[in-house]
């Protein structure tokens, strides 16, 4: 999501990663990207339009669907919401805003009614009352709305995401081998569904000597890894991990840092929706870089 902005103070995690003594070549330079890309990681996790601050996942049904926290609503809220905010309509592949006498604000300016943007759009709209705001995700063919509360316990109490001593070694170099066409590839979801990945071809690499590989994922975004390894469900998140690559240079080679491997939205909170890894993206081998499990569970 990319239409809420904060301004945060970006705080050097003490021993975010300690470091390791034996890296090579320019390791002060590496050590201090790798301190870097933590910290912008923890603060885009608290950010307002981050993953700390989820506060509900519901799916709206064909029809007409109150929403607030009374007990008599399609849709129930928390209790720290309005007893009746007002109607969600889903007609079809469009959702709809209908609203009570409570003042909700529709891309901060004040709602009556509205057709609604999902985030499939690139640019969903935001729905806000008080301290909650939400939004309509779509999913296969489904339509949700996904609300956070920006008083979130969580993203105020969250200081530092548990990670491996940083290595160069696991700073690898990678062969690209294109497909004669992309590949549709369609994998499941934490929540049971189905999602459709694009795949342009196969990373090829090595570690420990023996021959490893991962498929990566072509989006507009630019390129990433969903995978898997022997450590999750030990020291890492047992759904796997993400990782975002770039493309191939002009000799088909592509950097995989695992360093940089981070935890799906749903290690952090019940209401994400991410992907899990593909049985061809499980890898034989325990990769001891990036962040681990966060034994954490703060949402209320």
């Amino acid at each position: 999501m990319r239409t809420l902005l904060i301004a945060i103070l970006i705080f050097p995690l003490l021993d975010a990663c300690h470091r390791n003594s034996t890296l090579s070549a320019d390791p002060e330079t590496y050590y201090a990207e790798i301190d870097t890309w933590h910290n912008e990681r923890l603060a885009r996790l608290k950010a307002m339009n981050g993953w700390l601050n989820l506060a509900g996942l519901y799916w709206l049904q064909e029809g007409k669907n109150t929403f607030g926290s009374d007990s008599s609503n399609t849709i129930i809220f928390p209790a720290k919401a309005p007893a009746f905010i007002g109607i969600l309509e889903l007609k079809g592949d469009s959702v709809y805003l209908r609203t009570t006498e409570v003042p909700v604000l529709l891309n901060d300016k004040p709602a009556v009614s509205a057709r609604l943007a999902d985030d499939a759009s690139g640019k969903p709209d935001i729905m806000t009352v008080d301290h909650l705001a939400w939004n309509i995700i779509k999913r296969g063919t489904k339509y949700g709305i996904r609300l956070r509360d920006y008083n979130s316990m969580l993203a105020n109490r969250l200081d530092h995401v548990p990670c491996y001593e940083t290595n160069q070694k696991w700073r690898i170099t990678a062969d690209f081998k294109p497909f004669a066409e992309p590949e549709k590839q369609k994998v499941q979801t934490v929540i049971g569904m189905e999602v459709e990945n694009i795949i342009p071809g196969e990373l090829v690499f090595r570690i420990n000597g023996k021959k490893m590989k991962l498929l990566p994922i072509a989006s507009e975004d630019g390129w990433s890894l969903v995978f898997g390894d022997m450590t999750n469900g030990f020291e890492t998140y047992p759904a796997g991990r993400f990782m975002d690559i770039g493309k191939p240079d002009e000799n088909n080679k592509v950097l995989i840092d695992f360093n940089k491997s981070y935890n799906p939205p749903c290690s952090f909170t019940p209401f994400a929706t991410c992907q899990l890894p593909h049985p061809d993206n499980i890898l034989r081998v325990k990769i001891e870089a990036g962040e681990k499990s966060v034994h954490i569970n703060l949402h209320n």
